[in-house]
């Protein structure tokens, strides 16, 4: 006889046979959801689908409408495309995942590709869907992995498999191909059927997929020439210094050699800001600098370097920043969520911010607000008024938005759109989100200087990557500049500090799935001490010791 065991799924109880597996349950359940159900959350704990249900337990399905489940479904699609490729055009092509890109992620491979190549993966990937193909975790030895990879061709996973400790990895298996992958992975490729290839260049193409921020849609593509610039000057320059993925960066750790990164990265950045700065004092009809981008992108650091750099090139910079225009506690609007909205524009008082600019711009004295946070109101203390060699730098998250300054000519502004676009990657087949870098970058400066808990930040953070979405990321190319603040070296020195914070997060608590992904994910690097890093790098601004502020 059977035995039945208790579960509550969509807050009903129900009885299931014991050793019913979660994907089981899942298709009994799939009526509820738009898209596959690809994740299971089994009393708070994230469990893959072939988990079989062996005690009572609360159960919730995850599908690529939530974080957790979206990820699980790039992951398939990651895998499902790498296997695709080398059905069509050999073993021994490979593909390399580069960056995210408008809602996607870029990809190049070693052969050279056309509209319709891209049409033909497109097409195997879809049969591949229909087949079913079975997923599977597979349990082996180390060694045994490190020689497969080797046999294949794949020196990145081998790099990481060196830099793991474990005796046994968990791989993933598609029919004869096997992969390592750092998070959950659906079980069959039925389940992934939601995607779009877009060619890009004759070795590049981006894979787009439904996200969380946009309705679960799949978004048209929108090149963005700056950004994708960006990130190839980043990927070019990691290349010729042999850090490319996280084994080549714990090589440089492991060698001695990560100083000498320091300094290099550093000095690059720094003549980058320089350049900018130089760029600016060439457009003498230039008044306004605007300088915007997500939380934790280093803007404060980013905008007193450019003052200094200004300076000394004859400029007499005077900072403003956006916050000191927020409404009065009880005129700020109210969210979908019922609580304060500070990420929105209208949180600003728009009138008085830009009559205040337009004044100083025309070279009358003006009295400038503070705003009082603990007190949610605007006070006046201090005079401002702009010389002939002023110009005026303004901080803050709607600097790119054209619905601010609009009673002054573009010409006179001068937009900079700063954001932590990391090019390091863990290796060929997985990316680093510049998302976690930033979050990671957050978690700590929260801690160091507000005193909140991993949790606080956790909190937070989805509605300031709202936020974001909303007010930041549509207006990236109105930017006249894209700066990039990430540091290849930084995830070994953030490691170091925000670590032991992640390990605080109680395994009953919301955030422990979080938490333990971020750890899993730091075990990929050595820790770099921060003795190398300079006063004024930007990564000071998160762990302190900066000759700025602190």
């Amino acid at each position: 006889m059977i035995e039945n065991i208790e579960i509550i799924i969509n807050n009903q109880k129900k009885e299931v046979p014991k050793e019913m597996t979660l994907e089981e349950l899942a298709k009994l359940e799939q009526d509820h959801f738009r898209y596959p159900i690809l994740l299971a959350r089994v009393d708070g704990i994230l469990k893959e689908l072939t988990t079989k249900i062996l005690e009572p337990a609360k159960i919730e399905f995850l599908d690529l409408t939530s974080r957790e489940g979206n990820k699980v479904h790039v992951n398939g699609l990651k895998f499902m495309l790498q296997y695709a490729i080398k059905e069509l055009y050999g073993q021994n092509q490979n593909m390399r995942i580069q960056h995210s890109i408008d809602k996607g992620i870029y990809v190049e491979v070693d052969f050279e590709i056309s509209e319709q190549i891209i049409r033909e993966i497109k097409e195997k990937m879809h049969s591949l869907v229909e087949k079913d193909l079975n997923i599977s975790e597979v349990h082996v030895d180390r060694m045994d992995a490190i020689n497969y990879f080797e046999q294949v061709g794949d020196t990145s996973k081998v790099g990481v498999m060196k830099y793991n400790t474990n005796s046994y990895v968990n791989l993933y298996r598609l029919g004869n191909l096997y992969n390592y992958f750092y998070y959950f992975m659906p079980t069959s490729t039925q389940y992934i059927k939601d995607f779009d290839l877009t060619y890009i260049n004759e070795f590049g193409f981006v894979l787009r997929f439904p996200t969380v921020y946009i309705n679960d849609k799949i978004k048209d593509y929108e090149h963005h020439p700056h950004m994708f610039d960006i990130f190839k000057e980043c990927r070019t320059w990691a290349k010729m210094m042999n850090v490319r993925n996280a084994p080549e960066l714990n090589d440089m750790v492991s060698t001695g050699k990560i100083s000498d990164l320091i300094r290099m990265n550093e000095m690059i950045t720094s003549n980058r800001l320089l350049e900018i700065a130089r760029e600016i004092v060439k457009k003498e009809e230039v008044k306004i600098v605007l300088l915007a981008g997500p939380s934790s992108s280093g803007k404060t650091t980013t905008t007193r370097k450019l003052c200094m750099y200004l300076q000394s090139l004859g400029k007499r910079p005077k900072v403003i920043s956006m916050d000191d225009y927020f409404v009065e506690k009880d005129e700020n609007p109210i969210g979908e969520d019922g609580k304060p909205d500070y990420e929105c524009l209208e949180a600003i008082d728009l009138n008085l911010f830009n009559d205040h600019i337009a004044r100083l711009i025309a070279k009358e004295e003006v009295l400038v607000p503070t705003y009082n946070f603990l007190l949610g109101k605007k006070e006046y203390k201090k005079k401002l008024q702009v010389g002939e060699k002023d110009i005026i730098l303004i901080e803050g998250i709607h600097g790119l938005d054209p619905h601010i300054l609009t009673n002054i000519d573009r010409a006179k502004k001068y937009k900079i759109y700063l954001s932590a676009l990391t090019e390091l990657n863990m290796d060929d087949h997985n990316r680093i989100s510049t998302t976690d870098n930033r979050l990671l970058r957050r978690m700590i400066r929260d801690n160091r200087t507000r005193g909140y808990n991993v949790e606080a930040t956790l909190r937070s953070w989805p509605s300031v990557r709202r936020g974001e979405e909303k007010y930041i990321f549509p207006y990236q190319d109105d930017a006249d500049v894209v700066y990039n603040t990430a540091l290849i070296y930084e995830l070994g020195v953030l490691k170091t500090y925000v670590e032991p914070l992640l390990y605080s997060v109680d395994v009953n608590s919301e955030y422990y799935e979080e938490a333990k992904r971020l750890i899993n994910f730091l075990h990929l690097f050595l820790p770099i001490p921060s003795e190398s890093i300079p006063q004024d790098s930007i990564l000071r601004e998160f762990i302190g010791g900066s000759c700025f502020h602190d």
